[in-house]
């Protein structure tokens, strides 16, 4: 029996019928949680995201992939669809002097009202948010569509979609928009020291690739080489409009 689980509702005074509402899932699924069956990964972020807990205090059994390896680095994960909810929400909210963001189009962001007015509250208490997306036209852009093989107007697409959807960012004090022309290798989610690292591999899409959760430390440390890569590719990206 999944006493942990049990006691967060009632902590949050929910039935199981609202979770189950909550995540779309017939109600007896739920009730197979509350009798120990472990749920699959998206509903266990999905249930930690709601109950505002890590996915290890409702499930202790569960070993967070590779957490800790070191001072520098935090954690690694298999995909980027693997990194928790909690973990891109901790990320923003953790930060308190900048916040940067450097990808391609970062969709799965703009697509979450919820971290877009997480990081408008940052930017609202004085954190700097600078945020880089490919620039649309350009044939890098085109170029790693060919590679995803999602085809070039599909990631030109993604990135018109996305700055739509980052409209409610766009001309708020603290936040600054650029257009790149780059030939990414990774995408970089800056909150202060710490950092999350999407490798970009090719034939992949971004995905399906891996994520290094890194700190920086030492001058020497790798976290450093992914903050030099950003500010040059923020100096030398075109202002957004």
């Amino acid at each position: 029996m999944s006493d942990n689980l049990r006691y967060a509702l009632n902590r949050a005074r929910l039935q199981p019928v609202d979770l189950a509402a909550a995540l779309a899932v017939d109600p007896k699924t739920v009730e197979r949680w509350l009798k120990g069956r472990i749920p699959y990964p998206r509903h266990r972020w999905a249930i930690a995201e709601l109950l505002n807990l890590d996915e290890t205090h409702l499930w202790p059994q569960i070993t967070p992939p590779h957490q800790h390896i070191s001072d520098e680095v935090l954690a690694i994960y298999p995909h980027r669809w693997a990194v928790p909810h909690t973990v891109w929400r901790n990320l923003f909210q953790s930060a308190g002097h900048e916040i940067g963001i450097l990808a391609y189009s970062s969709l799965f962001l703009a697509e979450d009202a919820g971290l877009l007015r997480l990081i408008a509250h940052q930017a609202d208490t004085g954190t700097r948010v600078r945020i880089l997306l490919g620039n649309p036209e350009s044939p890098e852009v085109a170029a790693r569509g060919t590679e995803e093989h999602i085809g070039p107007h599909t990631m030109t697409a993604r990135i018109r979609n996305a700055i739509t959807l980052y409209q409610p960012l766009r001309g708020l004090t603290g936040i600054e928009f650029r257009f790149h022309r780059t030939v990414l290798y990774n995408s970089i989610y800056r909150a202060d020291d710490q950092l999350l690292v999407n490798a970009h591999i090719y034939g992949t899409p971004a995905a399906d690739a891996p994520v290094i959760h890194l700190r920086t430390g030492h001058q020497d440390g790798s976290a450093h080489v992914y903050l030099a890569s950003f500010e040059r590719t923020w100096a030398d990206a075109e202002p957004g409009t």
